[in-house]
């Protein structure tokens, strides 16, 4: 049978059934068109929050990685993944390369008694699923190239991905602000300070301590708000106000002051190189790596500097950062191209901040004894650093 016949044979049978049977092809395709409805709502209808709290709900256990020397960011958006974990019961740890050493740093896992974990090799992980918040590439241990994310939690550029799920919001101030909003899609309340969860009702909820971090957390990356904050981060912290802990958070923002992060406050401002407008200053040998950042938020503060970066060395490896308020110098780019032709290190943030390590080199392929210094002299590193805020290399 030739196919037209077929065609016109096909036809004329729906047609038959159509013209006998009207009201039931009418149900069948009214019906049809309320599951297409009901599916595409569905779809449309599911925030990134609902969809993260369904990956998570699935696992019996995870880790949240956090960058190498924790902000409170990172650890406010890591103890919120971990407690929305248990509410899922879901085994959530948190790890973390380097050190916590900043004052407010300190005091953030003191205060709110966070539980986390260092890890120098990728084999202390506390779990296999892995969760990156506030980063979106493992770095700074032993085997991290050879992580593959569950699940990337960011604000920062970069071109790491989540196995399963990836959510890097660059315009947002505050990864913290990413994972209150989670909080808020799925209809958690906020819980007072004075108050216990059983209190408010509802079967999900934002306890004190997590709504104060994650409210710090904010504060901290936007410098209270006031650099580099979107509309989202102040409707972060709107919801998240009726569970803040006023005693505590004041307590977090300001702790004493370790006498180290003094000195390295001087020797940068003394001994600071300047070309026009930039400055970069070589602070030498630290036992406080968080004493560096610090040292970098005074000096572009300085009359007359508009981009600055401050190097300094903590057990054979070199810490870098970065602040600009100059539209010329993107920080984070200007670091990492600094870093980018150097085995064992790395480099990036945003525009006005930004952040590195050059690593010594851990071991030779030719079993060789591993070098003891990072392999780019410092006078080095210092004009390839000015060079690259003038957009020379």
């Amino acid at each position: 049978m030739a196919p037209l016949a077929v065609v016109g044979d096909i036809t004329t049978t729906l047609r038959a059934v159509v013209e006998s049977r009207p009201l039931v092809v009418a149900a069948a395709l009214a019906l049809l068109g309320i599951g297409v409805a009901v599916v595409a709502y569905w779809w449309l209808r599911t925030t990134r929050g609902e969809a993260f709290v369904d990956l998570v709900s699935e696992w019996d256990e995870a880790v949240v990685l956090m960058h190498p020397n924790p902000d409170p960011d990172a650890m406010a958006a890591a103890m919120a993944i971990s407690t929305l974990g248990e509410q899922f019961d879901t085994d959530i740890g948190i790890n973390y390369p380097g050190q916590i050493r900043h004052q407010e740093n300190r005091a953030f896992r003191t205060v709110l008694d966070l539980d986390i974990d260092p890890i120098d090799h990728v084999t202390e992980l506390a779990a296999e699923n892995v969760i990156l918040v506030d980063h979106n590439t493992p770095r700074g241990f032993e085997g991290c190239d050879g992580i593959l994310p569950a699940a990337v939690v960011d604000h920062h550029p970069g071109e790491g991905e989540g196995e399963a799920f990836t959510d890097v919001r660059t315009e947002y101030g505050a990864c913290s602000s990413i994972v209150a909003e989670y909080y808020d899609e799925i209809g958690a309340e906020p819980v007072p300070a004075d108050q216990h969860a059983s209190e408010i009702g509802g079967d999900l909820a934002l306890p004190s301590a997590v709504a104060t971090g994650l409210l710090y957390g904010i504060l901290a990356d936007t410098k209270q708000l006031t650099v580099g904050a979107a509309a989202a981060d102040f409707e972060a912290a709107s919801y998240l106000q009726p569970g803040v802990d006023e005693d505590n958070l004041d307590r977090i923002a300001n702790p004493e002051v370790d006498a180290e992060v003094l000195e390295v406050k001087a020797r940068a401002i003394a001994g600071r190189q300047t070309e026009g407008s930039f400055a970069v200053s070589d602070v030498g040998t630290v036992d406080n790596a968080d004493a560096i950042p610090q040292a970098a938020d005074e000096i572009i503060r300085l009359e007359g500097i508009t981009a600055a970066v401050v190097c300094g060395e903590r057990e054979g490896t070199i810490h870098l950062s970065g602040r600009s308020r100059d539209d010329r110098v993107h920080m984070g780019r200007a670091l990492e191209q600094v870093t980018d032709e150097l085995p064992n290190a790395s480099a990036g943030g945003h525009a006005r901040m930004g952040g590195g390590q050059i690593a010594s080199q851990p071991q030779l392929s030719d079993g060789g004894k591993p070098a003891s210094e990072p392999e780019i002299p410092r006078d080095r590193l210092v004009d390839r650093l000015f060079a690259s805020l003038s957009g020379d290399v």
